[in-house]
């Protein structure tokens, strides 16, 4: 599925395509994906310029002056800028056509992802706004997370995987992040204290940030927008790696399942 590197990784690629160009017609080949896709965005979006590319926790926004398009990839979702004339694939499921030539695709093979619409500012979308900070922000910090986490019984690994406490530590950046910040995953939320939680959200902006430059983790289905895969998979410490020795102490990576998601880590350098 792809994570906050990825959405970011194809935000920065389409955003050179998209902002100041003009949709000048939809094809909808299947409505049916997570949400069917609104009648008030096939009606609202034709004829209008995209003011901007942005990045919302895993959701992208494409506000114009009279609505925002909102684009979730789901677990295999690809957006990819054509040719208008590129023939469709099986999966193909959208194209927004630009007044370039170029057109905006949406593949989806799973159907989990989604294209909707909102004339409301995004934020204030049933899906955006009651999201937690983007940990690349200033709003997010270990102090922030000391807090939201008093007296939680729930396992740090899923607190942090949390969207409203923040958004985008998915599964691969939240057992790389508790590796790097060396606690265990299993930790109680409400027992991790303020200096762990402080360097644990300097991981996760690290191991984020660094997932962003190298256009995110391949796994699977994922490619930018442009087409080309993530690189992040190869500096991978302990997602995936069960039974390979650990990178710090040489002990073999452990895996369990937490909140119904495989995790990795190593049991004598996290505690």
């Amino acid at each position: 599925m792809p994570e906050l590197p990825e959405v970011e990784t194809v935000r920065r690629g389409i955003a050179p395509y998209l902002i100041g160009q003009q949709v000048v017609r939809i094809v909808v080949r299947q409505p049916r994906l997570r949400w069917p896709v609104p009648k008030e965005l096939i009606m609202g979006l034709p004829g209008q310029v995209f003011q901007g590319v942005e990045r919302r926790a895993k959701y992208l926004l494409l506000p114009t002056d009279v609505g925002t398009a909102i684009f979730h990839l789901g677990m295999t979702g690809r957006l990819r800028i054509l040719s208008a004339g590129t023939p469709y694939e099986k999966h193909d499921h959208i194209d927004l056509a630009l007044a370039d030539g170029h057109c905006l695709r949406f593949n989806d093979r799973r159907r989990f992802g989604a294209l909707l619409w909102t004339t409301e500012a995004p934020e204030r979308h049933p899906l955006l706004q009651a999201l937690g900070p983007e940990p690349l922000d200033e709003g997010f910090s270990g102090a922030w997370l000391h807090q939201r986490a008093q007296g939680r019984k729930l396992a740090v690994k899923p607190f942090i995987m949390d969207h409203h406490i923040v958004v985008g530590v998915g599964n691969i950046y939240a057992c790389e992040s508790l590796f790097a910040a060396r606690i265990s995953p299993l930790r109680p939320a409400g027992q991790v204290t303020l200096a762990e939680y402080e360097r644990l959200a300097q991981a996760i902006r690290e191991i984020l940030g660094e997932a962003i430059h190298q256009g995110g983790t391949t796994l699977r289905d994922f490619v930018s927008g442009e087409g080309q895969p993530g690189y992040f998979q190869q500096q991978l410490c302990v997602y995936a790696c069960y039974r390979r020795p650990c990178r710090i102490c040489g002990e073999s990576i452990d895996r369990c399942r937490l909140g119904q998601r495989s995790t990795y880590y190593c049991s004598r350098c996290q505690r």
